[in-house]
C-alpha cells in the first residue's frame, strides 16, 4: 500500500472529536518506527486499548527484524486483521475496531467492539403463554448465535454482505444447506444485490426492496421476533434475512396461511392448537366482514334478519343522521385514531387513556344520537377481533381491505361483498413470493401438505415439508403412532 498521510484521514473524518488519535515512536532493532492509532470514542472498549494495545506499543524489542510487528506476539485480546484499503478501514473504525498505522504504510485493524447491546428479553409483539421466552436483540451477532443455538448443525450456512452506500449495513442470509431451494437462494442473492440505496436503518428497508408486489397490500415477505419462530422456518427449507440494528429478521418465501399461525401452535397438543387456530380464523372472518355484512343488511336486506331483531334495530336507529356506512366509517376511523394514539403515548397512560376514550367517546356517541348501539358492538367485536392475527402487517392488511368491503356493501350490499371476496381470491391466487404461489398449499391444491394449514395434525403425521419450498430434502421425520410398544 502507498504512503498513508495521517492529515488527509483527518481531514476525511471531519475532525471530529470524537475520533481519538494517538501517535507513537517505537524503538526496536535500532530503528524508530511511528505507529498511529485512532479509533471511534464510544465504539471501543477504551479499557482493553489501554491494557492490551497501548502497553504492548511500549515494549522495547531491541534484537528483532524491522519488518516484523513485535506486538503482534503479545497481543492477547482483539481479532486482528491487515486491511488493504480505506474503505475497510473506514468501515472497521465505525464497527469498534481500533487503527493502527504501522510505519505510514500498513494498516492493522484490531477489534475491541465496546458497543453496549440490549440484552435478550421476552418477546413483545409474538407473546406466547407456552414456549421460548427470549427474542432477537438489535445486535446482528447476538441474533445469529440465538438461532444457532436453536440449530446445533454444521448445514446451518450464513452469507454476510453489507448494504447501503452511507451506512454499510451488515446484512445475513441464513438457511440450511441440503434443506433449502437451491432457485430460491439465488433469487434472494440476486434481489439483495440489486438493492442501490444510501442506508439500511431496519430490515423494512429490505422488504420494500425486494417484495415481489410493490401494491399489494397483502405482506409477502414474514418477519419475526422470536429465534424459535426462524429455527422453524429455516427447517422448512426457508431463508432468514437477519439486518443489523432490528430486532426483525425477515423470511421468505412467505404464504399466505403463514401469517395465520403462530408459535404456540406447535407447543400444545394438536387437538388444541387446531381449536385455537379455528377460533382464530373465525375472528379474521369477522374482522374482515363484519361491518360489510351489517351495512348490506340494514341497508339492502332487512328482510334477512327476525323481526324482533329489525324492530329493535329500527328502533334505535330512529333520529341517526347518517346512513349505516357513514355510522361505521365513522366509528372505525374513530377507534383506529384511538389505537394509534394509545400506541403512541406514553406506556403508563396510554392503555388507560385507550380505554377510558373507547368508552366515553363510544357511550356519548350514542347517548347524542350520532352512532345506534348495534353499530358501537359491531365496530367493537371487528376491533377485538382483528387482534386474533398473529402477524401485525397481516392484520393491517385486512383493517385496510375493511373499508374496500364497507364501500361494497353500501353501494350494492351482499352482492357487493361477494364481488369484493372474488376480487379478493383472485388476487391472492395471483401472488408469487420468490417464485413460490403465494396460496399454496390451497392453490395449487396439494392436499398432502395441507397438514398444517387450517388445522395441525400432529407432529408424527407431519412426516413432509412443503413439496413447493423445499424441493432438495422434504423428509421431516418418519414417527410412527405414538404409545406403548405392542
Amino acid at each position: 500500500m502507498s504512503q498513508i498521510d495521517i492529515t488527509t484521514i483527518k481531514e476525511k473524518l471531519g475532525n471530529s472529536n470524537d475520533i481519538i488519535f494517538k501517535e507513537f515512536q517505537i524503538e526496536y532493532g535500532g530503528n524508530s518506527r511511528t505507529v498511529n492509532l485512532f479509533y471511534a470514542d464510544g465504539l471501543v472498549n477504551t479499557d482493553s486499548v489501554q491494557d492490551f494495545i497501548l502497553e504492548t506499543l511500549m515494549v522495547e524489542f531491541p534484537n528483532l527484524n524491522t519488518n516484523q510487528h513485535p506486538f503482534l506476539d503479545l497481543l492477547t485480546a482483539g481479532e486482528i486483521e491487515e486491511v488493504t484499503s480505506t474503505d475497510t478501514m473506514y468501515y472497521n473504525l465505525f464497527s469498534g475496531h481500533v487503527i493502527l498505522i504501522w510505519d505510514s504504510n500498513k494498516i492493522l485493524s484490531i477489534a475491541m467492539n465496546g458497543i453496549k447491546d440490549r440484552a435478550v428479553s421476552e418477546a413483545m409483539t409474538e407473546t406466547v403463554s407456552r414456549g421460548p421466552k427470549e427474542s432477537f436483540t438489535e445486535s446482528i451477532r447476538t441474533n445469529t448465535a440465538l438461532v444457532r443455538r436453536k440449530i446445533k448443525n454444521p448445514d446451518l450456512w450464513l452469507e454476510n454482505m453489507r448494504i447501503g452506500k452511507m451506512t454499510q449495513t451488515s446484512v445475513s442470509i441464513m438457511y440450511i444447506k441440503g434443506i433449502v431451494s437451491d432457485k430460491i437462494l439465488e433469487e434472494v442473492r440476486n434481489r439483495l444485490s440489486r438493492i442501490d440505496i444510501d442506508g439500511i436503518l431496519e430490515s423494512g428497508y429490505i422488504e420494500e426492496l425486494i417484495q415481489d408486489s410493490a401494491y399489494s397490500p397483502f405482506p409477502t415477505m414474514y418477519n419475526s421476533e422470536r429465534p424459535d419462530v426462524i429455527a422453524a422456518e429455516l427447517l422448512e427449507g426457508k431463508v432468514a434475512i437477519l439486518v443489523d440494528g432490528t430486532p426483525h429478521v425477515l423470511v421468505v418465501p412467505a404464504l399466505f396461511i403463514s401469517f395465520m399461525h403462530s408459535a404456540e401452535d406447535y407447543y400444545q397438543r394438536a387437538d388444541i392448537s387446531s381449536l385455537i387456530r379455528i377460533l382464530r380464523f373465525v375472528g379474521i372472518f369477522i374482522a374482515l366482514l363484519g361491518p360489510s355484512l351489517y351495512i348490506a343488511i340494514t341497508t339492502f336486506h332487512q328482510e334477512m334478519l327476525p323481526t324482533q331483531l329489525l324492530i329493535g334495530l329500527a328502533a334505535q336507529r330512529e333520529g341517526i343522521p347518517f346512513p349505516a356506512f357513514i355510522e361505521a366509517l365513522i366509528m372505525e376511523i374513530t377507534f383506529e385514531i384511538l389505537r394509534e394514539a394509545g400506541v403512541r403515548m406514553p406506556r403508563t397512560m396510554g392503555q388507560a387513556i385507550s380505554i377510558v376514550g373507547t368508552l366515553v367517546i363510544g357511550q356519548a356517541a350514542v347517548d347524542a344520537g350520532i352512532v345506534s348501539a348495534a353499530m358501537v358492538i359491531v365496530v367493537s367485536i371487528t376491533a377485538i377481533s382483528s387482534f386474533v392475527v398473529p402477524a401485525m402487517n397481516m392484520s393491517i392488511s385486512i383493517r385496510m381491505i375493511r373499508f374496500a368491503l364497507m364501500g361494497l356493501a353500501a353501494s350494492f350490499g351482499l352482492y357487493g361483498i361477494i364481488l369484493g371476496i372474488f376480487a379478493l381470491v383472485l388476487h391472492l391466487c395471483s401472488l408469487r413470493t420468490f417464485g413460490v404461489p403465494y396460496m399454496s398449499p390451497f392453490g395449487p391444491f396439494i392436499a398432502e401438505d395441507t397438514k398444517d394449514t387450517l388445522f395441525r395434525l400432529p407432529h408424527w403425521a407431519m412426516r413432509k415439508r412443503l413439496r413447493l419450498i423445499s424441493q432438495n430434502n422434504i423428509t421431516r421425520g418418519n414417527n410412527k403412532l405414538p404409545g406403548p410398544k405392542r
